[in-house]
């Protein structure tokens, strides 16, 4: 028999009536990794007590969009530098500088690292996409995270010879020779952990791929029955190249090929028709609330560059479900919710839009949504016990009233106490039980310092970091 643990809560986000519920002073009772019992009381037996009597009870976060294998190393490279000639977008002239000066250690490295980060910062379902499929399982069985990995696809890759414009190479058999290695690796991996790990399918973006390679997808998404994630409407360049080739929208062009179903979570989806960098006719939403698309909003990788989506209050009218993720550093879900609450407050110029309920339900909800699960997202009979305990009565939570205001608009990770997945504890009284944060983020400081000093051999001009992220501050002379 599983072992029965009641939580005694101060405030409980339970699921209810379809939605979710705010309960003063409940009680959530867990069997194994499931919840069986959400309510004010319960007078059964069990086998455990938790006092959170003075901590609020979430559901954890399901985080749409990651790259745990780089991510890590964006931080103090990437800000606060973009070329105009490529509309502030880094794709086509940092990312492959940083890509070509990483080593395999590094790769894992950042892995490990995120692990410690996503736990400490609230997600307790990643979506990962890249390369390193079989590395990342194993980090997340041994972290305990709930996670969906991708090993990504592509039949060919951006480039730039003078910095002036994007180029494309092509090689359409490595494109189809990944995908099926894709679907080979899902079929290889999918439900260990007790189910935690599952795989889907991410050829990576939509400029990228074949209109072949991109069928080939949605044949094996449906046949599978797993998520299908690519990248669309990310950079200017992006949008105007296949224009330029087809004549249509990325998102027409998905729609006229058959690539969109109601599995498919398309990351970032910000330059669409009607936006003001695009300046070209068309209702892009429409055509993804038709087809059920969903989309990962990654707020942060574009705001830090002076991007922004018009707007996330927009796209929810028009009836897409919308989706969270964090993509770069930092990634944190809780730093997600409240920069696309205030940047979607920011482009619709209203402060009623993009509320905390809003944003708190596309990091639960809709993102169980997509993944067709009804089990994740929420706090119900039936559910995985996937729960969030955060401090109640600390400084950035006082005076608590609205609990998701408070927790959309003011918390800290310090605020997150204990992380569970499945019914056990990764994080108990802010200490991770799974991972050694110290040992991950020295090993990430070595990666860093390796690739910073080799980012010259992969950059087309041969610049040096310095020159291609130029230090804040001038050192200090001696």
């Amino acid at each position: 028999m599983a072992k029965r643990i009641k939580i005694e809560c101060g405030t409980v986000i339970a699921f209810q009536q379809g939605a979710h519920r705010v309960l003063q002073d409940g009680v959530v009772v867990l069997e194994g990794e499931h919840i069986v019992h959400v309510g004010p009381s319960f007078l059964g037996d069990v086998d455990e007590v938790v006092d959170a009597r003075d901590m609020l009870v979430t559901p954890g976060f399901i985080n749409t969009h990651a790259h745990l294998a780089e991510s890590p190393l964006d931080k103090s490279l990437v800000e606060d530098v973009g070329k105009r000639q490529f509309y502030y977008s880094g794709l086509a002239d940092m990312l492959p500088a940083r890509s070509a000066a990483m080593d395999e250690e590094a790769r894992r490295a950042c892995v490990d690292f995120s692990m410690a980060e996503l736990i400490r910062t609230g997600t307790t379902t990643v979506m990962e996409m890249g390369g390193i499929g079989d590395y990342v399982v194993e980090a997340a069985e041994r972290a305990g995270l709930r996670a969906y990995i991708a090993n990504g696809y592509r039949s060919g890759r951006w480039f730039t010879r003078d910095g002036k414009k994007v180029e494309y190479a092509w090689d359409d058999e490595a494109g189809l020779r990944g995908f099926r290695e894709a679907v080979a690796f899902i079929e290889r991996v999918d439900g260990r952990a007790n189910g935690r790990i599952k795989g889907f399918l991410s050829p990576m973006q939509v400029d990228t791929c074949t209109e072949e390679l991109l069928r080939l997808s949605r044949q094996a998404s449906d046949s599978l029955g797993v998520p299908l994630a690519l990248h669309v409407s990310q950079s200017v360049f992006e949008f105007q190249e296949m224009v330029r080739r087809h004549g249509l929208t990325p998102l027409e062009w998905l729609e006229r090929i058959g690539f969109l179903s109601e599995w498919t979570i398309l990351g970032h989806v910000i330059f669409i028709a009607g936006n003001s960098w695009t300046n070209f006719a068309g209702d892009d939403l429409a055509i993804l609330a038709r087809n059920g698309a969903s989309v990962a909003h990654c707020v942060w990788v574009f705001a830090r560059r002076g991007l922004a989506m018009e707007s996330f209050p927009r796209y929810q009218a028009a009836g897409v479900n919308m989706c969270l993720g964090t993509d770069t550093c930092p990634q944190s879900m809780l730093e997600a919710l409240r920069w696309t609450a205030v940047i979607g407050k920011i482009m619709a110029r209203q402060t009623e839009v993009a509320t905390a309920p809003d944003v708190f339900n596309a990091a639960t909800l809709n993102a169980a949504r997509m993944l067709h699960r009804d089990d994740l997202g929420r706090i119900a009979p039936g559910a995985k016990a996937d729960l969030l305990f955060w401090r109640q009565r600390s400084l950035t939570m006082t005076p608590l009233r609205d609990p998701i205001r408070n927790l959309v608009y003011n918390a800290t990770a310090d605020d997150l106490r204990h992380v569970m997945v499945d019914g056990r504890f990764l994080m108990r009284d802010g200490q991770l039980l799974t991972v050694d944060e110290h040992a991950v983020a020295a090993r990430l400081q070595e990666a860093g310092e390796r690739m910073w000093a080799r980012l010259h051999l992969g950059d087309w001009a041969g610049r040096r970091v310095e020159e291609l992220s130029p230090p804040s501050f001038p050192a200090y002379q001696v």
